[in-house]
């Protein structure tokens, strides 16, 4: 089905069944041990979800984790089961229409509460604080270094979940004290090697992968990769024909969406305000151009 033709799914409705969360962009229900995670089109802003969806959004972020998982099956088991919608328990199939292709059957994990950062790029929070104490998450760094920069090499910068709900940037040592030093080990050597890995496949796709977050979690006793994984909304997806470090770059995700909240000096203060169609379509152009460039196959 063409794109234009495909609905915007802001909200699921599946009676009958329990929703065990709602995030900025996922409904998550419980089936049993497993869980069904829907990929809505909602986007967030500045920590508000906007009242424009944007078309394919979630089957982006759906499809794309789905990819990564298969492209890391040798390095690391994952939460996922499957998204044949065939393939789900009933009552599941007969909501067809609002979980092809953005959904996924996964396996319930005990999620550890920190996000594993990797960066081979020096940007975001991460140039700020560079340009204020020459570190990043206490990691000391050349001097000199401009925005936008590759490092000499990744680094782990993984963040907490604070009590507003931002994510705050720790220690290493500060996930040691939280979950013992082999566990933090494991979790910076893991995130350090997928990405790498990751990163090395995507530049020859033509795109830089300038961060990305990676959540872990147990099912029983082995450590799983979870949630989603090298999308446009976890990661920084810079085109390598257009970077150029000095500054901030261009990148597929939600650029447009933040460009045109800053063109109107909206107060980030609720009620979001809606997006123009133009602003919309272009910003889902980018995430399908994303999609489109590191599977090599049209949504």
């Amino acid at each position: 089905m063409p794109s234009t033709q495909r609905a915007v799914i802001l909200e699921t409705d599946l009676p009958g069944l329990k929703r065990h969360a709602r995030g900025k962009v996922r409904d998550i229900y419980e089936l049993g041990e497993n869980l069904l995670i829907v990929a809505t089109d909602r986007i967030s802003a500045f920590d508000y979800i906007l009242p424009t969806g944007i078309r394919d959004k979630g089957r982006v972020l759906t499809q794309l984790s789905i990819f990564w998982f298969d492209f890391l099956r040798d390095v690391t088991p994952t939460h996922f089961l499957t998204a044949r919608v065939d393939h789900y328990p009933d009552p599941l199939p007969q909501f067809r229409d609002q979980l092809e292709g953005r959904s996924m059957l996964v396996k319930r994990a005990r999620m550890i509460e920190i996000e594993c950062v990797a960066r081979g790029y020096l940007s975001g929070s991460g140039w700020k604080e560079y340009c204020e104490q020459g570190t990043v998450c206490g990691i000391q760094l050349p001097p000199g270094l401009r925005e936008s920069e590759k490092l000499p090499e990744p680094i782990f910068t993984p963040a907490s979940k604070a009590q507003t709900g931002h994510d705050e940037n720790i220690s290493f040592e500060r996930v040691v004290s939280l979950v013992g030093d082999a566990l933090a080990r494991r979790l910076r050597d893991l995130t350090l090697e997928i990405y790498i890995r990751a990163a090395r496949y995507a530049e020859g796709k033509g795109i830089l992968i300038a961060d990305t977050k990676f959540e872990f979690g147990f099912v029983g006793d082995e450590l799983v990769l979870g949630d989603e994984v090298l999308t446009p909304d976890s990661s920084r997806f810079w085109p390598a024909d257009t970077y150029a470090p000095g500054g901030p770059q261009f990148s597929f995700d939600k650029q447009f969406v933040r460009d045109y909240l800053e063109s109107i000096r909206w107060n980030k203060q609720p009620p979001a305000p809606p997006l123009p169609g133009e602003v919309a379509s272009n910003t889902s152009e980018k995430y399908r151009q994303a999609y489109a460039a590191l599977t090599g196959r049209e949504l």
